[in-house]
């Protein structure tokens, strides 16, 4: 009898079968894969310019300007933090550019169909400029005149100083009118002529007369000079609210303002104990700006009933601020002194000041006072004191120790080769801080009560001496 069991030759004819059907349907795959990205190759290959409907559209290109000229745009006056210089002038259009402007219709037809937004731009007016790169505002059309000798008031009636030649520091023009119906004054800055170059104080304003010539003492052999970034500062005196200022030009030394300055709620009467103080000034981005020079109007002097009528144009010359301190001299300043051997060591007590010029448009000052130890020469120590506002008569009551170097073999400290340099400041908060005077204490410039005192002070150590001394230029 015979065993019943798997059919075997069954098995060895169906798996050689199943397992060519998947390698079959493997090549399949494989080949219908490559054959699609053969394709897909293929088509990107033969047709690169052409864009798929998913792809973003292109950034319009720019439309060039029918007339051939670039855009134009207004310019905003520039301000004491702007960086960027005004532009120069505009390139004058090329025989190019004019052809294209004649036939500029069809390109830009053509031109503008490329892009898929359509930008309008409008045809803004050339603005005009300065030789100097200056801008002009729009209501100036032309560069103002210079205002006639006949509309000009009386150079006396402000206060330029003793009249003598302290500098060329160039002249401001302004003009005035007086509103009746509002009881407002207009003042206009209209400009400023001939300022000195950046980095030029008044002392390098002043000019020096060499073989019957004239030439500036820190310019360059033919006169000229850096350009500066001038504005200008507006106060009516003795009211202390109304300050104005106008915009910062760049790069010029002959700025045109054309600015316009309204002060309300004044009266012709109240107008003649009033004065315009006009201060010019050089922006430092990096510093406190420049103190070019100040002019002080009174409008005492000054025809009131004709600015009520029209406008008055005035030119002034623009004074340094050294002027006024040579005029009400430069203060007294109580100093005590204490020398001690034993010790080596310098005691200096700075008291107070006295008859302080006005420094300030309030009539007032900031003073304070810097202190320099002086070894042959050479500084070696400094000291300063706090700062007194509003006053001049400050009351410091400040004491300072200096050590003095001691020389090998001289048997003990001593004040040989020793000095003292006091330099009385008005500080300010914008501008640099002002000297107002200096005083030397046994030095070879020490001279009159400077000198007698040193000499009390070495001859009488362990005391403390104190004396009153002019400060001087």
């Amino acid at each position: 009898m015979g065993d019943h069991g798997p059919d075997m030759n069954t098995l060895e004819t169906v798996v050689p079968a199943v397992l060519g059907l998947t390698a079959a349907a493997i090549l399949a795959v494989t080949a219908c894969f490559c054959a699609r990205r053969f394709r897909r190759q293929h088509k990107k290959a033969g047709h690169e310019a052409s864009s798929l409907p998913f792809q973003p559209p292109r950034p319009p290109k720019a439309v060039r300007s029918p007339s051939g000229q670039p855009p134009q745009y207004l310019k905003k006056s520039p301000s004491p933090t702007s960086i960027k210089p005004l532009p120069g002038h505009l390139p004058a259009q090329s025989p190019t550019d004019q052809t294209t402007a004649a036939g500029g219709t069809t390109a830009a037809t053509t031109t503008t169909t490329l892009a898929t937004t359509t930008t309008t731009t409008s045809i803004v007016p050339p603005t005009k400029y300065t030789e100097e790169n200056e801008l002009i505002p729009k209501n100036a059309q032309l560069e103002p005149k210079s205002p006639d000798v006949s509309e000009l008031g009386d150079p006396s009636a402000c206060e330029n100083g003793d009249g003598t030649e302290h500098g060329k520091l160039g002249t401001i023009v302004f003009k005035l009118r007086f509103l009746a119906d509002r009881s407002a004054l207009v003042v206009s800055v209209v400009r400023c002529r001939g300022l000195p170059g950046k980095n030029h104080g008044t002392a390098a304003a002043e000019l020096s007369t060499i073989g019957g010539g004239t030439m500036l003492c820190n310019g360059s052999a033919n006169g000229k000079q850096t350009a500066t970034d001038p504005y200008v500062k507006l106060q009516l005196l003795p009211d202390k609210q109304h300050k104005v200022k106008t915009r910062v030009l760049r790069n010029t030394r002959n700025p045109v303002y054309d600015e316009d300055f309204t002060f309300y709620g004044l009266t012709l009467s109240e107008l003649a104990g009033m004065s315009l103080h006009f201060v010019v000034l050089s922006f430092d981005r990096y510093s406190r700006d420049d103190v070019i020079g100040e002019v002080v109007c009174p409008l005492s002097g000054i025809d009131l009933q004709q600015i009520e009528n029209q406008q008055v144009a005035l030119s002034r010359e623009i004074q340094p601020r050294s002027l006024k301190i040579r005029a009400q001299g430069r203060g007294e300043l109580l100093i005590s002194l204490c020398w001690q051997p034993a010790a080596a060591r310098l005691t200096v007590v700075l008291l107070k000041a006295r008859n302080l010029p006005r420094m300030d448009v309030t009539g007032l000052a900031d003073p304070y006072v810097k202190i320099y130890l002086l070894y042959n020469g050479q500084r070696i120590a400094k000291k300063k004191t706090h700062v007194k506002k509003r006053t001049l008569s400050p009351v410091f009551n400040e004491s300072f120790a200096f050590d003095i170097p001691t020389t090998e073999g001289a048997g003990g400290a001593t004040l040989d080769g020793v000095s003292l340099e006091l330099m009385l400041l008005d500080w300010d908060r914008v501008t640099k801080n002002e000297v107002i005077g200096r005083l030397e204490l046994g030095g070879p410039r020490s001279n009159g009560s400077a000198l007698n005192h040193w000499k009390e002070v070495c001859n009488s150590p362990r005391r403390q001496i104190a004396d009153w001394h002019k400060l001087r230029e």
